[in-house]
């Protein structure tokens, strides 16, 4: 907030001396989302821990504001939230995106600010991102809340960027369906750098956390004709307050302050028809998921008191297991009539499966309707079906402008 202050000054001061172009839209969101836990879950028997709602019926206001100068430029991204659903009613309003960006020479910015610092052309998850391993590509209704960071960036071409920032916090708001907890990356340092090419883009970013191991992520993508592209992800990394799931499972779950160093890897390829459609494929190994042994050994350890589902539900790794197959075929992104997107996910850790799609059709230039559902496939021992026996939201969405 304090620098949401300082963005406020030095507008003001700027105001006088150059006029400002504005700009500003938004939309209107009205949905529905009916869910269906698990009643046998090993995790969140009789939905007691996880408390998730059955029905949610959710009215959403998300706006755009812009004012710049020659040198000088501020956006935001201002959302309002009221959802009432079967445990409790929830308002809330907050800044999802906002940054005061200032040219200081021709390549030269300094930007102080909320902004989403993801990156690289994964859709499943994103390893060269340490913020954002869940890009919310898999669910398009999601909004991405950014960090509060200051930033320098050097940017002499189109070619060539390098990036310097400090982190005050990790993201704020909603993220898919609940808040974040820990505040992890709070005084961290990033450095990133990006080149691209004709036909080729890559970057690498380190980041510097408090307490854990330096991150090291590198993305990559080649355009090897004009419909096939390949691209990888690759990080090197800790993890802060990991829930260890030994094989045997007689021995307790333990937490570490800090896991010892993994590689989390994808490669992906996509490959675009002639009516514009595409279809991705990609491969996932996250070295700090669990092992078949392992994963089996926490199902059968959460299920022995509500203490160790808690532990397991509330400190398990961002993906349990190792090994995963995403295939993701959508439509042409730039037909105006509507959109859709259907996606499957296997893992070769248990084997278990879930498909999802997305679709919207407008029924007027401002008007849209939407829906998405997810449909896991698998016991209560799989990741996907360990919570959800599916879930379908449904709604309309108005472009204001």
């Amino acid at each position: 907030m304090k620098w949401l202050a300082l963005a406020g000054l030095l507008l003001a001061a700027n105001a006088v001396a150059e006029e400002w172009n504005t700009s500003r839209d938004g939309a209107l969101y009205g949905y529905s989302t009916h869910t269906a836990p698990r009643t046998d879950s090993l995790l969140n028997p009789g939905n007691q821990l996880a408390r998730i709602p059955y029905n949610s019926n959710t009215t959403e206001a998300r706006f755009n504001f812009k004012a710049e100068q020659e040198n000088l430029r501020f956006t935001a991204r201002p959302i309002a939230l009221y959802q009432n659903n079967s445990l409790n009613n929830q308002k809330e309003a907050y800044l999802s995106l906002w940054q005061l960006r200032l040219r200081v020479q021709d390549a030269w910015s300094i930007a102080a600010g909320r902004e989403v610092l993801n990156w690289g052309p994964a859709q499943f998850r994103s390893p060269s991102s340490p913020f954002y391993f869940d890009n919310g590509r898999s669910n398009p209704m999601r909004e991405l809340s950014g960090v509060d960071a200051l930033k320098v960036s050097w940017n002499p071409d189109m070619q060539r960027t390098l990036t310097l920032a400090h982190l005050a916090s990790q993201p704020v708001g909603r993220q898919g369906s609940s808040h974040v907890a820990q505040n992890i990356w709070r005084n961290s340092d990033l450095f990133k750098a990006d080149q691209r090419g004709d036909d080729w883009a890559g970057g690498m970013a380190l980041a510097q956390t408090p307490g854990q191991g330096t991150f090291a992520g590198v993305h990559v993508q080649y355009s090897a004709s004009d419909a096939l592209l390949l691209y990888g992800e690759a990080a090197s990394s800790t993890q802060a307050n990991a829930l260890q799931s030994p094989a045997n499972p007689n021995l307790p779950f333990s937490i570490v302050p800090r896991t010892t160093r993994k590689t989390v890897m994808l490669a992906g390829t996509a490959w675009t028809f002639d009516n514009g459609h595409s279809l991705n494929a990609e491969y996932l190994h996250d070295g700090h998921g669990y092992r078949a042994t392992e994963q089996a050994a926490y199902f059968q350890r959460a299920s022995a008191s509500p203490l160790n589902a808690g532990m397991a539900l509330g400190f398990a790794p961002p993906l349990l297991g190792r090994d995963y197959l995403h295939l993701v075929w959508q439509s042409n992104l730039m037909e105006s009539g509507g959109y859709w997107r259907m996606m499957a996910t296997h893992s070769f850790t248990d084997h278990g499966n879930e498909l999802s799609g997305y679709s919207e059709f407008a029924l007027t230039p401002h008007l849209t309707a939407f829906a998405l559902a997810a449909l896991p496939m698998g016991s209560a021992q799989q990741e996907f079906s360990s919570l959800l026996r599916y879930s379908a939201t449904a709604g309309i969405k108005v472009a204001l402008h």
